[in-house]
């Protein structure tokens, strides 16, 4: 993907949450660092632009979150988590870049509860990759790429990466 296909698909993802959540003001994007938290903004100012409503951003961690904390040979990154409160009542999106194993969304979900309990927790990524061990299944996607176990997928984005945004799949 380039950076006008990146573009294509999160105003497509903007679209759809807006046609899902009729009260865009209730929704807060909650991106997952890194490159979560700016396609999370992305998203938000494409639903400004479309709905005319200011749409809540926010951060959330998973670092002491993940289910492989003591197997790592290095602790986590931690950093700051930030999400607007009270979340009752409240339409949490979590955006990440790729979606993989969903090991890492189980994470944001328990980092989020942490938070308070939302009315309820959807799913936007630019890339669903598949392989799949936990049932978790993205309410967004940007791109569907399926891929072998031995195959990558390469995000970058202009504010994170300093370069133009692009998608891309490298083999091992």
């Amino acid at each position: 993907m380039d950076a006008g296909a990146v573009r294509r698909a999160l105003r497509r993802i903007a679209h759809e949450i807006i046609e899902r959540n009729p009260q865009p003001e209730s929704v807060v994007l909650a991106g997952i660092p890194s490159r979560g938290v700016e396609i999370a903004r992305r998203i938000a100012a494409f639903i400004r632009q479309i709905a005319k409503k200011d749409v809540s951003t926010g951060v959330i961690d998973v670092a002491m979150h993940r289910d492989d904390v003591g197997t790592r040979k290095e602790l986590p990154v931690v950093r700051a988590s930030k999400l607007p409160v009270p979340l009752e009542d409240r339409t949490v999106v979590i955006v990440d870049d790729v979606l993989y194993t969903g090991r890492t969304v189980r994470a944001a979900m328990d980092a989020i509860n942490s938070f308070g309990r939302p009315a309820r927790i959807q799913l936007a990524v630019l890339v669903d990759r598949g392989h799949r061990e936990l049932p978790i299944r993205p309410d967004y996607v940007g791109k569907n790429l399926p891929t072998a176990t031995g195959e990558q997928i390469q995000v970058r984005l202009q504010e994170t990466d300093n370069e133009p945004d692009a998608v891309w799949l490298e083999r091992e």
